[in-house]
């Protein structure tokens, strides 16, 4: 009999490992239980915190008068079914029960030896059991048992329910995670603080317990006033009479008082080593709820002018600085910030470099560095668009063969535009008030979108000058054996054909550009109706 249960048990738990639904069902309740980057989590835990809410608030409403026999019902019967469900899957997704069978099995097989359905069994309970006498299994449990109303008192239990909302609250978990920190130091308060508390009742208790004192009536009474004036709240229902009780209350008051001191730069200096942690953490919450993300890798001068254009384009975007100082910067200036080292792979693995990343903007005060970063990024991801900053032309060639689209040369770029300016300053004026978009003159490029009257027309159908604008250049894409390329025309003729996919490089006022985008978003939407 018991080889035909081990037999059904093995042959059960190997089914189980290699049915993809049961895995799955599990993953899914697994992860709206405990995993805080699952998208649905969020939700779930709103919904339990509002089942909790309205659980407690009946039982202060039920204080002073009878609630309606339907929010009982609810209470006894919906809320308790939703704590009872919600117990048994955490229970189940703790651990996997078949995994404990076939790893006996295994090794039975494996040493020869019996298979010990005793020993799977002591596993099984052992590993639940842990579970189950963790703090958060017990309050779950004990958050179930205000259902029995026929014992009353147990309806105080309801209480329990209120602690439950630390599993949905991170800013609750994220304060007990802090003080956790210090475990040590607080255990170290608390039996100091114990040791003199006791030592505080005894003394009050030899010195006016003995009818003394009429407020002082048992050891109780002492420990209660200790406890009281240690703490600095003194009710002042009980107050020493004699001389002995008033020194010990001056001694335990000054005890108090430092105590608090230390308390208070246990948590002060808790918070400062954990703050950044938590910055981070909320940074990342945020940043991977968007997509198409470009990376500012250094917050120098470049750095600035790159995040403040981003900025203005509407683009979402993220700065990874190391130095405090420019983190700071950043996080002044209203930029999304994370301090971290971008020439490390676990940064950009953390912000799921190819699914949530369009582009990584190298501009840190060092060529080596910007090289480093490229090599890392590009390591992780072929696609991803690679524009790094550099000062040395030897430096370039490294920055290319390392994996970079477009480098970036400040220094070069200024010589050219002192070249200009000694040589041809009124074009240097010109170029200078599209650069820094004075007088509203600036640069854009502009997509042919399907359904836009661009598509299928040539660049003479179109009168840009007429319209204050310049055509400059058309960048047009080829696509061979599923490959794509592009080419650029540079003062495209009339007879250049346009197409959808291609990018139109303009010229003018912004105005005059703001008009022309317009007319190309009317033009799409129409088409669209009409289809």
């Amino acid at each position: 009999m018991k080889h035909i249960v081990i037999k059904y048990l093995v042959a059960f738990s190997y089914f189980l490992e290699s049915a993809h639904r049961y895995q799955k069902i599990k993953k899914f309740f697994n992860d709206l239980l405990n995993n805080d980057d699952y998208p649905y989590k969020k939700y779930f835990d709103i919904f339990m915190v509002l089942i909790i809410l309205s659980s407690v608030s009946i039982l202060v409403i039920d204080v002073r008068e009878h609630v309606a026999d339907w929010l009982d019902y609810y209470d006894l019967y919906i809320v308790t079914s939703i704590f009872i469900v919600e117990y048994l899957l955490r229970l189940w997704v703790h651990d996997d029960i078949h995994k404990v069978i076939i790893t006996e099995y295994e090794e039975s097989q494996f040493f020869e030896k019996p298979f010990k359905l005793t020993k799977v069994f002591k596993d099984i309970a052992s590993n639940k059991w842990s579970y189950m006498t963790s703090v958060p299994a017990i309050i779950d449990l004990i958050a179930i048992l205000p259902s029995y109303r026929e014992i009353r008192v147990l309806r105080v239990f309801v209480l329990f329910r209120a602690f439950k909302m630390l599993r949905y609250s991170k800013s609750l978990l994220q304060f007990f995670e802090i003080l956790k920190s210090k475990k040590i130091e607080l255990y170290t308060l608390v039996t100091l603080l114990s040791f003199f508390t006791l030592i505080a009742s005894v003394m009050i208790y030899v010195f006016e317990g003995n009818g003394t004192n009429p407020n002082i009536n048992g050891l109780f009474d002492a420990v209660y006033w200790a406890l009281v004036t240690i703490t600095t709240v003194g009710y002042g229902d009980i107050t020493p009479v004699t001389t002995e009780g008033r020194a010990v209350s001056m001694l335990i008051i000054l005890t108090g008082i430092g105590a608090i001191s230390f308390l208070t730069s246990i948590i002060v200096s808790a918070f400062n080593e954990k703050l950044p942690e938590i910055k981070e953490t909320r940074v990342m919450n945020q940043i991977m709820k968007k997509k198409d993300l470009n990376l500012v890798c250094g917050y120098g001068k470049i750095g600035q002018l790159v995040s403040k254009k981003l900025q203005e384009a509407g683009e979402s975007f993220l700065v990874i600085e190391t130095d405090p100082a420019k983190v700071e910067k950043a996080e002044l200036d209203g930029f999304h910030v994370l301090k971290a080292d971008a020439t490390k792979s676990d940064t950009f693995l953390k912000l799921k470099l190819c699914q949530n990343v369009k582009s990584v903007i190298c501009v840190t005060h060092d060529d080596i560095i910007n090289v480093f970063i490229t090599i890392n990024a590009r390591s992780l991801c072929k696609d991803v668009e690679i524009i790094a900053r550099c000062s040395d032309k030897s430096v370039a060639k490294k920055l290319k063969l390392a994996g970079a689209n477009h480098l970036i040369m400040p220094e070069e770029i200024a010589g050219l535009l002192g070249a200009v300016y000694i040589g041809q300053p009124v074009a240097f004026e010109a170029l200078q008030a599209i650069l820094t978009q004075k007088r509203t003159a600036r640069i854009d490029e502009i997509e042919i979108k399907l359904g836009s009257f661009l598509d299928g027309s040539t660049v003479g159908d179109f009168d840009f000058s007429a319209n204050r604008l310049v055509l400059l250049a058309v960048l047009k894409s080829l696509r061979s054996n599923d490959k794509s390329s592009h080419y650029i025309i540079f003062n495209p003729s009339e007879n250049t054909e346009l197409k959808v996919g291609d990018i139109l490089v303009i010229m003018g006022y912004s105005v005059s550009i703001a008009d022309f985008k317009g007319r190309l978003e009317k033009s799409v939407r129409f088409k669209t109706r009409v289809s």
